[in-house]
């Protein structure tokens, strides 16, 4: 279900990472989101691309110059190209639009060795968390539910979907709309659908984007996403878009490509809601659990109203027990050493198929809850155990470079360079080497 968790996004402008689990077509409840990895900044080598002549003056009026990257020419992929349009016509896509969306796309490389190195390694659960609610993605998320506070009430109220929980997605998707994607989605379809491993399920995607044109949503040069076609705000997929967006400022177009991010939240509350989202039901909720408890009972199929788990010992993590909200189960997330969470089937589900890995879901809804306020999870660690805060992580880094460990930075994120020089330092003073940022390792780091 789950090929790895991608890295951490910068707390600067400038980000190239989203922090969106990667998934696989198919492979989870919702089967059809793909997730986000890299999002390619364009390159020095760029060349400016005239529009044609012969253009509609709708089609002029939208760009007549664009700055696209050179890739060496794939015959192939032209010929491919040429006998695709046939098919795209045969949807219903009519030749002016087939014109404007192929004109001068190319077989993107860029695109294709993103689709062939997706899991770049792995986090445990609370790195992931430390990304996902971090202090500037917190601070950040509250600054837009303030900004956007009428938009997200008014979303809130039709669709019945909380907008501290529409706001986490946006924030999760594209950090609020900084991280849209840059890529020509109608190029990085046909690419895939071309040459890429899942052939049939982007030719699926690319006659959905091609359909989005010809409603007249967005132009082929404001059609922009990821390298795997997630686009807008909150990273809808072509087929995603055609089932679940809306238009809720009235405008006649479903814009989750804007600098307003009405659509795009609305789009995600439906799609939300769509999913089963029951208003005023928690996603989970903290758990601490009693000695001896049976860990055999922690499965998605073992479902009791929270009070029957009160009887077995289960509290919230301040002792008290969890209202009776629905029917809950209780999940030790995959690396989240002391972590015992109880879910609401209903609406983790919802989450869920947005996109099915677990440290997705979790992330959403505690980012969530630190938006309203609530208080980062706390864990039931042995001694030493706990994971460092994102201070903590700096003094970790600081420690390991003066030591002569080649790190890239000093940023308090657990990427790939800092786990490797971790899992060195482990190594060669015989620890166990799980790359697992500490407390004891910080004081063992120290001592040395």
């Amino acid at each position: 279900m789950m090929a790895g968790l991608s890295g951490s996004v910068a707390a600067s402008g400038t980000v190239d990472i989203s922090l969106r689990p990667v998934m696989r077509p198919g492979s989870g409840t919702g089967g059809e989101v793909v997730s986000v990895m890299r999002v390619s900044k364009v390159q020095p080598t760029l060349r400016p691309v005239l529009r044609p002549a012969d253009l509609s003056s709708e089609a002029t009026a939208e760009a007549s110059l664009l700055e696209v990257k050179s890739y060496p020419r794939n015959a192939g992929f032209e010929r491919w190209v040429e006998s695709f349009k046939p098919r795209a016509a045969s949807a219903g896509i009519s030749q002016r639009v087939i014109n404007q969306a192929f004109r001068g796309i190319q077989y993107n490389t860029d695109v294709i060795k993103s689709d062939g190195n997706q899991a770049e390694f792995t986090k445990t659960i609370w790195e992931y968390l430390s990304n996902a609610t971090s202090d500037k993605r917190v601070s950040d998320g509250q600054k837009m539910l303030r900004k956007h506070r009428r938009t997200l009430e008014a979303i809130e109220r039709k669709y019945g979907v909380e907008k501290e929980i529409v706001t986490a997605v946006w924030g999760l998707e594209s950090f609020y709309g900084d991280i849209k994607g840059d890529y020509n989605v109608i190029e990085a379809m046909a690419t895939l659908a071309y040459d890429g491993r899942r052939r049939d399920f982007f030719t699926k995607q690319l006659i959905a984007a091609l359909k989005i044109l010809q409603r007249g949503d967005t132009t082929a040069a404001n059609m922009k996403g990821s390298w795997a076609g997630a686009m807008g705000h909150t990273q809808f997929i072509p087929t995603s878009y055609e089932l679940f967006a809306v238009d809720f400022t009235g405008d006649g177009k479903r814009d989750i490509w804007s600098n307003d991010p009405s659509d795009a939240l609305a789009s995600t509350a439906a799609y939300l809601a769509r999913s089963g989202w029951q208003k005023g039901m928690p996603w989970g909720v903290e758990v601490s659990l009693p000695a001896g408890f049976n860990r055999g009972l922690a499965s998605r199929k073992t479902q009791k109203m929270p009070s029957d788990w009160a009887k077995l010992g289960v509290r919230d993590v301040n002792g008290q027990p969890v209202r009776d909200y629905g029917s809950a189960s209780i999940l030790f997330p995959d690396g989240g050493r002391g972590l015992a969470l109880m879910i609401f089937e209903k609406n983790f589900r919802a989450i869920e198929r947005y996109n099915a890995a677990d440290a997705y879901v979790i992330g959403v809804g505690h980012l969530a809850d630190r938006l309203r306020g609530g208080v980062p999870l706390k864990g039931n660690f042995g001694p030493g155990e706990r994971p460092l805060t994102e201070d903590e992580t700096k003094e970790l880094q600081r420690h390991l470079k003066r030591k002569g460990y080649a790190l890239e930075k000093i940023d308090g994120k657990i990427g790939p360079n800092t786990k490797a020089q971790i899992k060195d330092y482990q190594s060669r003073n015989g620890l166990v080497a799980d790359g697992y940022a500490s407390e004891a390792l910080l004081q063992h780091v120290k001592r040395r």
